[in-house]
């Protein structure tokens, strides 16, 4: 990596800025296609998303890195909401350090890095925004767990909440963990050697080393790209969920912010199971 790539990755995601709607625009007819014909996506619950407010959209991450749950409810905000209406992803920061090309075309989407200091600043100015908690060990986690919500206990997102007073709206999908069938995760493993010397692939830890069904490796292994198989989606928007206190000092109650979690995860994994049941009806 030279000098200038070094000066500029660390920049990359921490601007607002870099939102393009132009590119968004341009994307459009090619996630239309998808939408329609290759995933046939089914949704419901977009009235839940008020008109006049940002909000914190707190979802489930299927599919691997392909995450296409993802780019369908992006899709479904543009076409509901309009690219002029923002609305910003967390990325996690390891996504920006493996390719900043890739970063660099994300933050086109409105990707911005995963840092509190940034999330606040893109609610402050009355976007909303989306973020997906479970991170790289929700994307990859196994096949037999893909009607499980699964945060790995990460409670950020609830102090976010608090501290700038937003309802969480989750949002949920099924079918699209089926697009990469996740057999196992050997990362405990994988770990172990890379701690008798071996370095990591592009020296960043993937936090997972799965073992996986998936196109166009066939048997695949570690957390590569792929291509997600035709399955169908069905993705719904979830009534907000409003706390009863607020503020700095909810934010830095554990207790109380361990209630508003388990709140969180049970109440979408309430309106998961029956997206699930509709979704085989």
């Amino acid at each position: 990596m030279s000098e200038q790539q070094q000066n500029t990755q660390p920049r990359l995601g921490w601007s607002l800025q870099e939102r393009d709607t132009r590119y968004i625009k341009s994307l459009m007819p090619i996630w239309e296609l998808l939408y329609r014909y290759y995933f046939r996506v089914q949704t419901s619950g977009w009235e839940n998303i008020p008109n006049d407010a940002p909000v914190l959209l707190v979802g489930s991450h299927n599919g691997g890195i392909a995450a296409p749950d993802m780019h369908m409810m992006m899709y479904d905000w543009f076409v509901r909401f309009g690219v002029e209406r923002r609305v910003y992803g967390l990325m996690h920061p390891k996504a920006w350090q493996v390719s900043p090309e890739i970063g660099q075309l994300a933050a086109k989407l409105g990707a911005i890095i995963a840092r509190p200091r940034i999330a606040t600043a893109a609610l402050r100015t009355g976007a909303s925004l989306l973020v997906y908690p479970g991170g790289p060990q929700d994307l990859f986690r196994l096949h037999s767990m893909r009607h499980q919500i699964y945060f790995h206990k990460r409670q950020g997102f609830i102090k976010l909440a608090l501290r700038e007073n937003v309802p969480i709206v989750p949002v949920i999908s099924t079918g699209a963990h089926d697009t990469l069938i996740i057999l196992k995760d050997i990362y405990p493993i994988v770990q172990k050697i890379h701690e008798m010397g071996i370095p990591w692939l592009m020296n960043v830890d993937p936090e997972v080393f799965p073992i996986y069904l998936g196109l166009p490796w066939g048997l695949g292994i570690g957390p590569l790209p792929n291509i997600p198989f035709p399955v169908q989606i069905h993705t719904r928007v979830c009534p907000p969920i409003v706390f009863e206190r607020y503020g700095k000092e909810a934010a830095l109650d554990k207790v109380y912010v361990n209630d508003c979690y388990e709140m969180v995860v049970s109440k979408m994994q309430y309106e998961l199971d029956i997206l699930v049941k509709n979704s085989h009806v």
